[in-house]
């Protein structure tokens, strides 16, 4: 819906359209006549108002013929003239949006492109990407291409569309830095998929195509198998050149590593991250530090990002919302905060926002329902058992329900719209105890308790489980970690960490869970491991540049500038 006329106003004119009253042009298509005023027209569309500039005043010079679209689309256009509303639905959003484009009625073509935006799906986006090579919606067509890069594993297995991609989109898709994909095996396989769908026609293209996966990222063993092999490869002249290029980049790939060098190989270069991991902040050496990197974890490096306006902060909690990273809290060596700030890393600018009602050290933080909630910490004199809410359309903190345990160092997460807090230290012991908050009830309750006390813990929502991984359980810092079922409300012992550490940052990045940094019992660590729930393992990580704990972590999606934060 637009409105830039009063409602009054566009109420008025309409009836008087619709009693025939000082009409003074009459539009006619297909031989159904529209009675219309000629200045109501030229408001929203430059064709009518050059249109109706032609013709002297008789008559027969008022009656205009129309052609290329139905009455009905006709209508719809006139009404949105004088209303600014306009009905879309999946069925006349691409005659609507092609009407529109003939009669350069701007507005109708802004609110047909936002909502195909607010429809895309595997299975459409490819045609309206389409659709914009002969409209000029660029918005759109930027909206559509993105769509596609983040979705293309989804996108090549279900969408009938992407089997009839021109040759030159395909490969123009497939060579993108921004593509979306784990692992290369995905880009082939898709490959594979669009050849047999016309094998006789496209089977000349394969050199072509694989030219544009990056084969030396794959594993060595698939790519023997299953790339080298294959029958569209393994008799290609035009493909041996590139298989011997790629089992060289392997090889060296291998024996030294990814290196910035390396990734100008366009065999080797990693894809961009759809998501980046930020460590913020934490306790360095002997104070807080205000260090601030970022994981790629595509190219499985981290890079230093430190804004100089960021405050040295440890023992605060951060959380990713609607496009802006929020500082929560935390200790500076002196005092215990209540403020917050949020970092925009778009524009790489920060603000102040609204303070909490309670400072707030050793806090937990997460997000639900596009709000953020904090819980918990120490307000340096009382361990704190008060939660709150911060709303950012309204720039306020609200007290919730407070908990039933007091709780600083705990760990917070959200599941199936529930917010879960796990462990901490309550002034005498740590806890071995778990709460849940039903936001519908702004109520607190206990859910089964962990199996082992743990203070300085690291808790997130990974698949259907939450888990609490590490922290230290008042003798000493613990490498075991534990997942828990909502449903059955039980908890399951999960394998070991490589490393103790509490206070640390933990987050889930491309379905890999992530422990950064921590006290390790003797210092604090740099080091990095991830656990894979699908084959039940921990695995090391490139280490941070800066050894750090206290620090806290979110993860932040589809970033326009995000080779800004990778370093490539």
């Amino acid at each position: 819906m637009e409105r830039k006329i009063s409602p009054m106003a566009c109420t008025v004119l309409n009836e008087l359209r619709l009693e025939g009253k000082f009409c003074d042009v009459t539009i006619r298509v297909d031989g159904v006549g529209f009675d219309v005023h000629r200045i109501i027209l030229c408001s929203c569309s430059h064709y009518f108002r050059a249109l109706f500039s032609t013709r002297g005043n008789s008559a027969e010079d008022r009656v205009y013929e129309v052609h290329g679209l139905s009455p009905e689309m006709m209508r719809i256009i006139i009404e949105f003239a004088y209303t600014r509303t306009v009905p879309i639905t999946i069925d006349n959003v691409e005659n609507l949006l092609i009407a529109a484009d003939q009669f350069n009625v701007m507005g109708i073509i802004r609110l047909c492109c936002e909502f195909l935006k607010a429809h895309f799906c595997p299975e459409n986006c490819i045609s309206i990407w389409r659709l914009t090579e002969s409209y000029y919606c660029p918005d759109l067509r930027e909206a559509a291409y993105s769509f596609i890069l983040r979705h293309f594993e989804e996108i090549s297995r279900v969408s009938t569309e992407f089997l009839d991609l021109p040759l030159s989109d395909l490969e123009q898709i497939m060579e993108r830095d921004e593509l979306n994909v784990k692992e290369e095996e995905v880009v082939f396989e898709a490959m594979l998929r669009w050849i047999a769908h016309d094998p006789q026609n496209r089977r000349q293209h394969v050199a072509a195509l694989l030219g544009k996966v990056r084969l030396a990222l794959m594993e060595v063993g698939y790519f023997i198998n299953k790339v080298k092999r294959h029958d569209y490869v393994k008799d290609n002249e035009e493909c041996k050149d590139l298989i011997i290029d790629t089992l060289t980049e392997m090889y060296i790939f291998n024996m030294h590593g990814p290196s910035r060098s390396g990734f100008t190989n366009p065999l080797s270069r990693p894809r961009l991250p759809s998501t980046l991991l930020f460590a913020v902040g934490g306790w360095s050496g002997r104070s807080p530090t205000n260090a601030i990197e970022t994981y790629d974890s595509r190219a499985d490096t981290w890079l230093n990002v430190t804004c100089q306006q960021g405050r040295p902060l440890a023992y605060h909690g951060t959380a990713y919302l609607k496009g802006f990273i929020y500082i929560i809290g935390g200790f500076d060596s002196v005092g215990y905060y209540s403020s917050v700030k949020r970092f925009d890393p778009r524009k790489k600018t920060w603000q102040q926002v609204a303070p909490m009602h309670s400072q707030r050290c050793y806090i937990s933080v997460t997000t639900l329902h596009d709000s953020i909630y904090a819980m918990g910490g120490y307000n340096g004199n009382t361990r704190l058992d008060t939660a709150e809410r911060y709303e950012p359309e309204s720039n306020q903190w609200t007290l919730i329900a407070s908990m039933n345990d007091q709780r600083s160092d705990a760990s917070a997460t959200t599941l199936h719209e529930k917010v879960y807090i796990c462990g901490g230290f309550n002034g005498t012991e740590c806890l071995i105890t778990a709460e849940v908050y039903n936001a519908t009830t702004n109520q607190w309750s206990f859910i089964a308790p962990m199996t082992t006390s743990r203070s300085g813990v690291g808790v997130i929502a990974y698949g259907s489980a939450v888990y609490a991984v590490g922290g230290f359980d008042g003798f000493n810092r613990l490498r075991s970690a534990e997942a828990y079922n909502p449903v059955t409300n039980t908890w399951r012992m999960i394998p070991t960490m490589f490393s103790p550490r509490s206070n640390f940052g933990i987050e889930v990045v491309d379905d890999l869970l992530f422990a950064v940094g921590g006290f390790n019992g003797v210092s604090t660590t740099f080091t990095v491991e991830c656990y894979n729930k699908r084959t039940n393992e921990w695995y090391d990580a490139e280490d941070m540049s800066i050894s750090r704990s206290a620090l806290s972590c979110c993860v932040v999606p589809d970033l326009p500038n995000v080779r800004d934060y990778v370093g490539r």
